[in-house]
């Protein structure tokens, strides 16, 4: 349930991100009809040149190369995303069956087999316990280091891969800042060319860059940065469960039980 709500506010936060895009396009077309003058005026333009409003796809193109680069961006992050989400699922990192079978393995003190067992499988747990028994001559202590190693290495792969989520929403915003700044460094220059006397065509161009950039940046940081938080803490759930049954199953072979027993 909590994992069901979770995946509704990410989408959620995407649909806001998506309709705060929306609302920025039909608001430049509102300032485009604005700076043409009156209604009446601009509808005798739109009939002359067959241009009414400004659309999504000339939103983009006033966004210049830097926010070519944000949309390429957008659509490496929407690829991890689903790559994650294929990847980081349970049944692939942490398989009931497999747990099932390694336990009535232990249990029944087969641990060869288990180790065999193991050997086969790729997942979270079968690294762990494989890394464990394969150091059972050598003592719980040996057993216990190579499984904390193994259990360290296998955290650290996941969560690089998850890196690179970070790494395009701090990148985004980021780009959308500079997008703004050249944005207005291009208004403040055609502004300086016309002798301090230009109109609102003169500086359309600078301004729509600016903002628009900052959207786009905004737009591809805001849900990916929901996504990273919600694959972060699935791995480190996925990552303390299977600590704790490799370390159920290891405990049978601390010296203080053996002799206790």
């Amino acid at each position: 349930m909590k994992k069901t709500w979770l995946l509704v506010a990410i989408l959620a936060v995407f649909v806001l991100s998506m309709a705060a895009a929306f609302t920025a396009e039909r608001t430049a077309s509102a300032a485009a009809v604005v700076s043409g003058g009156t209604a009446a005026n601009a509808k005798s333009e739109t009939d002359s040149s067959g241009k009414g409003q400004t659309t999504m796809w000339e939103l983009i193109k006033a966004s210049g190369a830097i926010g070519g680069v944000i949309i390429v961006l957008s659509f490496v992050g929407l690829a991890l995303v689903i790559e994650n989400f294929v990847t980081l699922r349970r049944d692939k990192l942490l398989p009931q069956y497999f747990v099932a079978e390694v336990e009535d393995l232990f249990e029944n003190e087969q641990y060869e087999e288990a180790l065999q067992l193991c050997e086969s499988e790729d997942n979270l747990l079968s690294r762990i316990v494989s890394s464990g028994l394969a150091k059972v001559d050598k003592g719980y202590e040996a057993m216990e280091e190579s499984m904390t190693e193994t259990a360290e290495q296998s955290a650290l792969v996941l969560h690089q891969k998850l890196s690179y989520l970070t790494l395009i929403y701090s990148v985004a915003p980021m780009l959308g800042l500079l997008g703004t700044v050249v944005g207005m460094v291009i208004s403040f220059s055609m502004l300086a060319a016309k002798g301090g006397v230009a109109n609102a065509a003169d500086l359309a161009g600078g301004i729509s860059m600016a903002l628009v950039t900052t959207v786009e940046g905004l737009v591809v940081a805001i849900p990916l940065m929901g996504f990273y938080h919600y694959f972060r803490n699935k791995v480190m759930r996925l990552d303390l469960e299977t600590g704790a049954i490799a370390g159920d199953l290891m405990r049978r072979f601390k010296p203080s039980q053996k002799a206790a027993s």
